[in-house]
């Protein structure tokens, strides 16, 4: 129980201290002048100010409470190299002793662990921590940790005392790979920096060596090897090779007794696109169709196109100086000898042999296309002619052979079996058009030239099943033939239309080997630890099972399901981060999951300084496990915190109040009574001058 005076003023404190200075005042002035009452008035004053302030004798019952220590424990992926897990086990059972052998005083235990590649967030779990518990009862805060903490920057404000046991060892030592300047996007063909360096941390042995072996690998291409310096950051030149996700790993060979090899390693996922596609169009004659290929081509920004009509042929003589009938003569040897290897893709649309282009003109074009060149062939009746494209050295790469044979009337092309596997072609239906009966169906082409298939793969048929958009590859590069004139009337919206820009999107990048639009792929994305892979392939039978080789070396074997003709796939998730092998059939495919350099990793050493210097908090100590568990002792305020071989918890006393009593210490009437006898008294000494009573 605790006994105490307490006031409560029947008027403001400052009227109560101004009454009293008046009273001083007066009473100054009676001791001046000698009345000899000058005592009793003050009394009788002090008495009149007493019952004013309202005193009172307080009785408290109080209940103490206990001091709460606080211990948190680091169980981020850092914190399981070397014997740090043995030891953190060691110093929690240890606080844990010395907390429960003190009296009035509890253990709150908090572990906290790292995800989503944020690092250690030490500091967020002591702000949480300390959020949960009354600050006047927390006479301590202990972290077992490694020290490696990403949150310094919101270090919480500690009541009490701040200690760190560190885990870790003064002889550990490090050697990691990092790749800086890896960027997202990169343009395929243009050479672009990465940064390189393996660096040492800690106390390095000389037996360590001055270099190091780095194997890169792309995708599943194989690995090459090189010998690098350590300490020195290299500048490495890279392209590349394809459109799409292309995957750099990098892997330097682990040292005897270093830390960890889980930084030895580094992927690097870069998304291949392309700057500008270059297209060369050339058109035989001026027809219907023309300006829907330009429009098309010219709608993309991403296109750079050259188009070339051929307004007068070389036999038609009609008068019109030549002057007024082109811009500018076609300059054929520039585009057909000396530039052809630039553009991306070559269109001839409708176009004859007129005698424009010499023979060795077009022997230019087929062996670009078999070097990678990609060349498409928009057909009209002019195909089947005695100058058609066909008569040219042109035949020798076109997977068609026209009959002569022109179909006119209308009908709807349709998506084969095979194309509805086919990259190309897979899924156009959902661009029909909705017709007036709500049936979904394109608009109708009025004219097909009747084509043999000699090759390659028919993924679009026309009239009577004639064959109407075939695709072929010719060694490195690929040839498609379209066999209508009318794809047009799809871009005018004739009868709703159709999809001519998505096919002819799609048409352009299969042709150009996006990864995305080829006929057999094996893909996979990757959202956290779920692996979505996909099996796209225009054969019949299904693939074979699909095995998935781990960072560690352990193999998985799935099976896929098909989810639309052509597309199989399964969703799986991966037990660990790293790079993952990916083969089915005679596809081989790697991803990374997770990032690059997890940033648990990117430091491994333990130390303690940087979270010393952001600590706020009255002391900070610092205590090795491996050169002992201190024990806990209890010091007081202000005074120092930790010592050799022990740390300090401070007492904060705190209590609840259960019960409270209070009593007037008089009542009114009773100071009323005292403060009237005390001035009569002085008023019958000062008329008496002193007299006895």
């Amino acid at each position: 129980m605790i006994a105490q005076l307490v006031f409560s003023p029947l008027v403001a404190w400052p009227v109560l201290w101004a009454l009293a200075g008046a009273a001083l005042l007066f009473l100054a002035l009676a001791s001046w002048r000698g009345l000899p009452g000058w005592g009793l008035r003050g009394l009788a004053a002090g008495a009149l100010l007493a019952a004013l302030s309202g005193p009172s004798w307080q009785e408290e019952e109080r209940q103490p409470l206990s001091d709460i220590v606080i211990l948190l424990v680091d169980e981020s992926a850092s914190q399981t190299l070397g014997e740090r897990a043995a030891q953190s086990a060691r110093a929690v059972a240890r606080v844990e002793a010395e907390v429960a052998a003190r009296d009035n005083t509890e253990l709150r235990l908090h572990r906290f662990s790292d995800g989503n590649d944020a690092g250690t967030l030490a500091m967020a779990a002591m702000a949480e921590a300390l959020a949960e518990e009354p600050r006047a009862r927390v006479s301590g805060v202990i972290l077992v940790t490694d020290g490696r903490a990403h949150d310094l920057d919101l270090a919480p404000e500690s009541p009490a005392p701040f200690h760190v046991l560190l885990t870790g060892a003064r002889d550990d030592w490090d050697r990691r790979l990092v790749v800086r300047n890896a960027p997202a996007f990169a343009i395929i063909g243009e050479e672009f920096t990465l940064g390189l360096m393996v660096e040492d941390q800690g106390a390095v042995p000389a037996s360590a060596g001055t270099e190091v072996e780095l194997t890169i690998s792309v995708d599943a291409d194989p690995p090459q090897s090189f010998r690098v310096p350590v300490g020195v950051e290299l500048e490495l030149p890279v392209t590349l090779p394809h459109g799409g996700m292309n995957v750099l790993r990098f892997e330097i060979a682990a040292t005897a007794d270093e830390l960890t090899t889980r930084n030895n390693a580094a992927v690097v996922q870069i998304n291949g696109v392309r700057d500008r596609l270059r297209v060369l169009l050339v058109s035989g004659e001026p027809h219907a169709g023309e300006r829907v290929w330009r429009n098309l081509l010219k709608s993309d920004a991403s296109v750079d196109l050259v188009h070339f009509t051929i307004l007068r042929p070389p036999e038609k003589q009609d008068g019109v100086p030549v002057d007024e009938m082109s811009l500018i003569a076609f300059p054929t040897r520039e585009l057909f000898v000396e530039k052809i290897e630039e553009f991306d893709l070559i269109i001839f649309d409708r176009y004859r042999m007129r005698g424009i282009l010499p023979m060795s003109y077009i022997d230019n074009v087929v062996e670009y296309v078999k070097g990678g060149g990609t060349v498409l062939v928009a057909s009209g009746p002019e195909f089947g002619a005695v100058d058609s494209l066909y008569r040219s050295p042109l035949a020798e790469i076109l997977p068609v052979a026209p009959t002569a044979q022109v179909v006119e009337g209308g009908f709807t092309p349709l998506i084969t079996e095979l194309g509805r596997r086919h990259p190309v072609t897979e899924g156009l239906e959902r661009f029909a058009p909705a017709s007036e009966d709500d049936t979904p169906g394109w608009g109708r082409w009025f004219r097909a030239i009747e084509v043999e298939q000699l090759s390659g793969q028919t993924v679009m048929e026309g009239p009577q099943g004639l064959p109407l958009l075939v695709l072929d590859r010719v060694e490195e590069g690929r040839v498609a033939v379209l066999a209508s004139d009318h794809a047009w009337l799809w871009a005018r919206g004739y009868e709703g239309g159709g999809p001519q820009l998505e096919l002819l999107r799609r048409l352009a990048h299969w042709m150009l080997k996006e990864p995305e639009l080829e006929e057999e792929t094996l893909t996979a994305t990757a959202r956290g630890d779920v692996l979505t892979i996909t099996r796209r392939s225009v054969e019949e039978v299904p693939p074979g099972p699909l095995t998935i080789t781990g960072p560690d070396g352990t193999e998985t074997v799935l099976g896929m399901t098909e989810v639309s003709p052509g597309r199989h796939e399964v969703i799986w998730e991966a037990p660990e981060q790293g790079l993952y092998r990916l083969e089915q059939d005679e596809l081989a495919r790697v991803i990374g999951v997770g990032p690059a350099a997890p940033k648990e990793f990117e430091e491994t050493i333990a130390s303690a300084e940087a979270m010393v210097a952001a600590a706020r908090a009255p002391g900070v100590s610092v205590s090795r496990i491996e050169e002992g568990l201190p024990d806990i002792r209890t010091v007081a305020e202000g005074r120092p915190v930790a010592g050799r071989g022990w740390i300090g918890v401070t007492p904060r006393e705190a209590y609840v109040t259960t019960e409270v009593r209070q009593a007037a210490l008089l009542p009114g009437w009773a100071w009323l009574l005292l403060a009237a006898g005390l001035s009569v008294l002085a008023w019958l000494i000062e008329g008496r001058r002193g007299a006895k009573l």
